[in-house]
Formats: C-alpha cells, structure tokens, sequence
C-alpha cells in the first residue's frame, strides 16, 4: 500500500469514517474508496453490500478480480436506562462484537453489581452523552420509561445520526412522546426514525427475550438492505 494511501485510510479510521480498499489481483494496483463516494462509484453494488455486512471479500467486475478490502468502525449500543432489559441487552450486545455503554443518572440502577464489565455513566444525558462522540455507527436505545431521561437521549441521538434508534413503550406511551419531542423541536423524519414498540415483534414477554428482539432489530437495521428492513420491521 502506498504511504499515501495508507495516510489516508488511517485519517477516516480515526474519524470512524468506513472505507474499502479495492485491490487488483492482477497487477496489485489499489485505490481507497470513502463510504461518501459508494454511490457514485461503478463497483457501487459490489462495494455497498461488502460494507453493509461488514465482510472483505473477491469479487470480479470489468474481467478483473478485485479484493475488497473493508474497514468499517466497531458498532456501539449506547443504552439509556440501568434497567432489567438492559442487563440482558449488554451482555448480547458485547457477544456480538458491540462496544457498549450504559447511561442512567440513578446510581441505585447503574451500579457496577448489576453491570459488570460494562461502561456506566451515572449522569443525566446532557452531561454523560457530549463526550461518548456518538456517530452513525451507533444503535441508541431508550428504556427507562422516564420522559426526563429518555427525552433529551432522544433528542441528542436525532442529532448525531445514529443508524439505529429504539425506544421502550406502548403506540399510546410513544405518541405521548412524539408530542414531547415535537414541542422541543424534533421533526416528524426524526420521529419517525424511532423504532417503537422497540423490537422485532417475536412474542417477547421477559426481559431477556425484549432483548433480543431489540438485538435483532438492531441487526437487520446494520445489515440488511433497505427492502428487506421494511420487511422486517
């Protein structure tokens, strides 16, 4: 790899951009394409369907054989709420690859007894969010049923694009909370983004089956495409 090249991809690593070196088999030429440029690439298809399942692979395109070489960021899952969901949430989370963070400001809850090994923040969301830098390779859930927390999670989690947002309630509780959100500016394209009731809808009843249902979703969000994600909503 040229010296370059290699600066270059290590500035959108750092930048926890993603991006795809394309390697010629052949004749070892390479070029770095940034996941801005995907769609106006003409491996666009190729290149598109490596970096949504996160794999490297081969592929033939023009009669050459290229190697697509995939650097995506670890995905993290931001939970809001020490609750029961989220003690079984995490653990299934960091199972599959997951950085996990979990933010609640009541210290009865978010206590490292109840979440060992995981990252707590005991703040309310305007103090502990800021510094985590969340981006869109975020999945950010709501649970703790308490407007004063979930609320200005939400409103953060809108404004840093994450690609998968969720919160805990009823269609009654979440219209409430649209209202909520709506007198403190959010949009209805925001509203919307919010996967409520969270979870693939699978029966779940206990705590640990809400979690997955809610890992689930967030899976087909982060891999699927955009037809097969409606069809699994």
């Amino acid at each position: 790899m040229k010296l370059a090249t290699l600066a270059e991809l290590n500035a959108e690593r750092a930048a926890r951009r993603p991006a795809i070196l394309v390697t010629d088999v052949a004749s070892g030429e390479q070029r770095l394409v940034k996941a801005k440029d995907i769609a106006a690439d003409p491996l666009q298809a190729e290149l598109a369907a490596h970096l949504r399942m996160g794999k490297s692979g081969m592929v033939e395109a023009a009669g050459k054989r290229l190697f697509l070489n995939v650097y995506a960021p670890t995905a993290r899952l931001v939970i809001i709420g020490a609750v029961h969901i989220s003690q079984a949430l995490a653990p299934i989370a960091r199972s599959l690859g997951y950085d996990v963070t979990v933010v609640d400001p009541r210290t009865a809850f978010a206590s490292p007894e109840r979440f060992p090994d995981v990252p707590l923040i005991a703040e309310w969301p305007d103090v502990a969010l800021p510094p985590l830098n969340i981006d869109h390779y975020t999945a950010f859930v709501a649970l703790t049923h308490d407007p004063k927390i979930d609320d200005p999670a939400l409103l953060h989690a809108f404004a840093r694009d994450c690609f998968y947002i969720g919160a805990l309630g009823s269609r009654k509780t979440h219209a409430k909370r649209g209202e909520r959100l709506r007198a403190q500016g959010a949009t209805e394209a925001d509203i919307a983004r919010i996967h409520a009731p969270i979870g693939l809808a699978i029966g779940a009843v206990s705590p640990a089956e809400i979690a997955v249902s809610i890992m689930a979703q967030i899976t087909a969000t982060l891999r699927l495409p955009r037809a097969e994600k409606e069809a699994a909503a």
